[in-house]
């Protein structure tokens, strides 16, 4: 059978559908990717083609980009405006490449960001659309421009495809909960009927090795345990100098040793102390493990990764992106540990809350947890399974 897939934004969007798309291939069956530009590297690192479709994620989500800039200007209309035209025009690009891809195709499975726009693709060749969830997905608000600005770009799609008026989103056979049930409790009750088509398999990654692996883990066993600190891989730091050195001050303070995964910002002449390393991008599978605590940025992917390794976490998010601070909240009611908004982070608040995740209730706590979750290779399989599945029966169940 023949799988397209389509995922836009940064690695932590990228990554469970290029796992997919490699179980996929395993299974002898053929498998095309669409992705930003700058992820073609990423993916053909696992093994993966593929193509790129749009613009360059980075720049797009990007506080600094121009659209965001031009999101505070003296016409807010008239910013409003050129926003939704550059986002109607990236659309259908994007569209059009999905379209020529997906032909010949048995079934379609797409992210959140995607859905839309691959959902309207799927109709015009009448087979099957999946989509990768990381979190509950919440409705719309009244009052969400960006949203009432999607459904025009999804409208003028459908026109574009020849396509009768309807929501797009209708057409989804299944919706994969990428995530384990236990963090969001009770929400498949909320679902009612639709509970059905929304299966919960567990985060799904590559858990690919990477060059940093084995100096850093050298590092780690020279010494005490560190506390891991990461941002993300399209998180930019703002004061990456001041960011380190808050680090290294708390860490100074608590009598811990820091491993500092540089993510997106360039920390390479930041002056640092000797109980600090900085590195490159890690696996976390294989460094998370040997740390005592995590501080991350709140992905979806990082914090499955610190729950299956049954490790503390402090949770720095970005109020911009929803994800965030939802998996935050999720970390503290699991008890595993607390989450804080990063620009709200000083030295003092830094401090008191690594105190409080290096406790032992909280490693008691996290380590519980992690023999709760779902194994990625399961992860994997029951995710896989349910894709072939659908496309076999041109739907799901």
């Amino acid at each position: 059978m023949k799988f397209v897939m389509a995922a836009y934004g940064s690695r932590g969007d990228v990554e469970p559908c290029a796992a997919v798309a490699v179980e996929l291939l395993r299974r002898g069956h053929e498998v095309s990717m669409a992705v930003p530009p700058e992820m073609l590297g990423f993916i053909e690192s696992a093994g993966l083609g593929g193509i790129a479709c749009g613009p360059d994620s980075r720049k797009e989500m990007s506080p600094s980009a121009d659209l965001a800039e031009n999101a505070i200007p003296q016409n807010p209309l008239g910013a409003m405006l050129g926003v939704a035209e550059h986002f109607t025009q990236v659309w259908a690009e994007r569209s059009t490449t999905l379209t020529a891809l997906a032909n010949g195709a048995d079934l379609m499975l797409t992210g959140i960001v995607e859905q839309g726009l691959a959902a309207n693709v799927a109709d015009y060749y009448g087979i099957p659309l999946a989509a990768l969830h990381f979190y509950p997905r919440v409705p719309s608000r009244p009052d969400d421009w960006i949203g009432r600005v999607t459904k025009q770009a999804e409208a003028t799609q459908r026109r574009a495809l020849g396509l009768p008026k309807a929501a797009g989103l209708s057409t989804v056979s299944l919706e994969i909960q990428a995530y384990d049930e236990l963090c969001f409790p009770g929400v498949a009750a909320k679902w009612g009927e639709q509970a059905g088509r929304r299966p919960f398999v567990g985060a799904l990654t590559l858990e690919l090795p990477t060059d940093a692996d084995e100096a850093a883990l050298s590092w780690i066993t020279a010494g005490t345990p560190p506390i891991y600190f990461g941002f993300g891989s399209n998180v930019y730091l703002a004061h990456p100098a001041h960011t380190v050195a808050m680090i290294s001050a708390a860490c100074t303070q608590l009598g811990e040793r820091a491993l500092i995964c540089s993510g997106a910002s360039d920390l390479t002449d930041i002056p640092h102390t000797d109980p600090v390393k900085i590195v490159g991008a890690v696996n976390h599978s294989a460094i998370f493990p040997a740390c005592r605590a995590v501080v991350h940025h709140g992905g979806a992917g990082t914090t499955a990764a610190a729950l299956r390794a049954g490790i503390p976490t402090l949770v720095l998010f970005s109020v911009r992106l929803e994800d965030q601070p939802t998996w935050a909240a999720v970390v503290k009611q699991l008890g595993v540990g607390l989450g804080r908004s990063f620009l709200e982070s000083t030295l003092k608040t830094l401090v008191a809350d690594l105190n409080y995740v290096l406790a032992p209730h909280c490693l008691t706590r996290a380590r519980e947890v992690a023999t709760q979750m779902t194994k990625p290779a399961e992860s994997l399989a029951s995710t896989v399974d349910l894709l072939e599945d659908t496309a076999r029966h041109g739907r799901f169940g």
